[in-house]
């Protein structure tokens, strides 16, 4: 099991989530429109405070246009380190 696993998932999420809406030039505000969250709501899930549900992580997925498979990418923290 690579380090990065043992990491917290939420933190994981949480980044991939802030890396995708960035990339995208999206606002937490826009993410949480699409959602039907408030932008609060997506900010605790990026800082890794907020433990995403299974449906949570779908529509994540599909307000950033990426799959749900996407938002576990570990490069987002093996870039980190080098």
């Amino acid at each position: 099991m690579s380090s990065t696993l043992r990491m917290d998932i939420r933190r994981l999420v949480g980044a991939n989530v802030r890396r995708y809406r960035t990339e995208r030039g999206l606002s937490q505000e826009e993410i949480g429109a699409r959602m039907g969250v408030d932008r609060a709501h997506v900010g605790l899930i990026e800082r890794g405070e907020q433990n995403a549900t299974l449906l949570t992580i779908w529509s994540l997925s599909q307000a950033l246009e990426v799959s749900p498979q996407a938002l576990f990418d570990e490069t987002v923290f093996e870039n980190n380190l080098q």
